[in-house]
């Protein structure tokens, strides 16, 4: 079932690749899935496979609760973060995590990117914030993405990378690349020894229009 879910998975992993976001079998994504029983499944890349052998049978299709529902191959061990983001975003159905090499160094530096360029605001929320440091594949790394990440559509994962959200497929990709070509703008304005933030009514303003768009507010 759901092979073309499955395909935008793994194009969107292939595309990952491509993109210089991920080395080897690095990071990982997933789908929320329309499911005839109501159940809540994701479709998720599986562990320790090269996204350019991929086949569609070798996506992983698993429960709210961890539990596989189809496939033959490991999910990823990032699971329990894929399942506990999407709980909380009830308005996402797609989630990728990378590790592109700006985004790690500002996860290697615990910085947060501020609000510096208007699409950050009006695409992801405003700052990317990062997320306290977990163990891969553990709750607690969940638990930190899910806090930090908030109503916006990125997050930054301690010593790690980052993790992007978005309604479907295209934009949880391009909300990553859009990430990373901020974790570079920043970098960039840190060396030239100046950074200057966004006006504040501008974010306000901004964040309006996200927060109308997203619909979905901190708790």
């Amino acid at each position: 079932m759901w092979e073309s879910e499955k395909e935008q998975v793994i194009e969107a992993a292939q595309e990952m690749e491509r993109k210089g976001l991920v080395v080897g079998t690095a990071g990982n994504i997933s789908l929320r899935l329309k499911d005839p029983g109501s159940r809540e499944l994701l479709a998720i890349t599986p562990s320790g496979r090269y996204y350019d052998s991929l086949k569609v049978d070798d996506i992983v299709v698993v429960d709210f609760a961890g539990q596989k529902v189809e496939g033959e191959l490991k999910a990823t061990i990032e699971t329990v973060m894929h399942i506990e983001v999407h709980k909380a975003r009830k308005k996402i159905n797609a989630v990728v995590h990378a590790h592109p090499p700006f985004c790690s160094a500002i996860a290697v530096a615990g910085m947060d990117i501020p609000p510096l360029i208007d699409e950050q605001v009006i695409l992801i929320g405003g700052e990317i914030k990062t997320a306290q440091y977990g163990f891969p594949g553990t709750p607690d790394l969940a638990k930190n993405v899910v806090s930090a990440l908030g109503p916006r559509n990125a997050v930054i994962l301690a010593n790690h990378g980052v993790l992007a959200v978005g309604r479907d497929m295209r934009e949880a990709l391009t909300i990553c690349e859009l990430a990373e070509e901020l974790a570079k703008i920043y970098v960039s304005a840190l060396g030239l020894g100046r950074v200057n933030q966004l006006p504040a009514e501008v974010i306000e303003l901004e964040r309006a229009f996200f927060t109308a768009t997203y619909g979905e507010s901190e708790e």
